[in-house]
């Protein structure tokens, strides 16, 4: 049977390793067990499942996930955490740690797993949550959904909706890969140390992405349209299209009115811009 970590679980493994959480890596430990339950239960984790955990920390979510009957790929960059975290799944769960696999990498750069996961489930650092989610549902295709607890300011811009003050790249970005929705509150009390911002869950399912347009290409539209956010698109996207053509015919032949601004434009429309940008001959 596992046992969850509490905060005298927490605390006194962190003063058995001698850390001490930083802000440079973003280290806020979870220390209430209904809250990493509440996050497998949101993130639909099944026995069936290889769950990439980015920053699993002292072990808070893994134990959690492992409960599942899933194996778990567990990327931390901390070495002393990396090191720790199967003597403390035996501890807790003894028995689970050969669903347990550890990878001591920095997630932003990582490029292959021992196995090919099918949820991305993490507790991730705040100052490098959206990067780590685009990187990784770029790199791992096999990813069919995510469930990341993240800052509430990062988890209102991934689920903002065009028109929204908070609607930016992320937003557009996020649903190239799949359907985002807001799933709920996560407040401070349940970390150690305390942040002193709010955080919220974030739910991303896998769809087929939109075909016959080029990622990178679209998200370079994307990057120009919100880099000058206050200006109509037309002017916004003026370097970015093809030099035999003008930004305004390029929007038009989109379908997009050239004086709208990044902020009212969806997914389909930067996709459509880009074909349209495209068919130059």
């Amino acid at each position: 049977m596992t046992s969850l970590l509490g905060a005298a679980d927490v605390r006194r493994i962190a003063g058995e390793l001698d850390i001490h959480p930083t802000k440079k890596w973003g280290q806020n430990f979870v220390i209430d067990p209904n809250t990493v339950r509440r996050i497998v239960r949101s993130a639909d984790v099944s026995s069936d499942d290889v769950v990439l955990e980015v920053g699993p920390g002292l072990g808070s979510l893994t134990l959690a996930l492992l409960e599942t009957g899933a194996h778990v790929v567990a990327v931390e960059i901390d070495p002393r955490l990396a090191n720790r975290l199967p003597e403390t799944v035996e501890e807790f769960a003894a028995g689970s740690g050969e669903r347990l696999t550890v990878v001591q990498a920095d997630a932003l750069t990582v490029t292959e797993l021992p196995k090919e996961p099918t949820a991305l489930v993490a507790n991730l650092p705040y100052n490098v949550s959206v990067p780590v989610v685009l990187h990784l549902l770029a790199t791992f295709p096999s990813i069919e959904r995510v469930l990341v607890m993240v800052q509430r300011e990062v988890a209102d811009r991934l689920c903002a909706k065009p028109g929204s003050r908070t609607y930016g790249t992320p937003s557009v970005k996020a649903r190239w890969f799949g359907d985002v929705h807001y799933a709920g509150d996560v407040g401070r009390s349940v970390f150690w140390p305390a942040p002193n911002v709010d955080s919220g869950l974030v739910s991303i399912v896998r769809r087929p992405e939109p075909e016959g347009v080029d990622r990178a290409r679209v998200f370079s539209a994307i990057d120009a349209a919100f880099g000058q956010r206050r200006k109509q698109v037309k002017s916004a996207l003026a370097g970015w299209v093809p030099p035999s053509m003008t930004s305004e015919s390029v929007l038009v032949a989109a379908g997009v009115d050239p004086r709208s601004r990044g902020e009212n434009l969806d997914l389909d429309d930067f996709c459509s811009i880009v074909r349209a940008a495209s068919s130059d001959a």
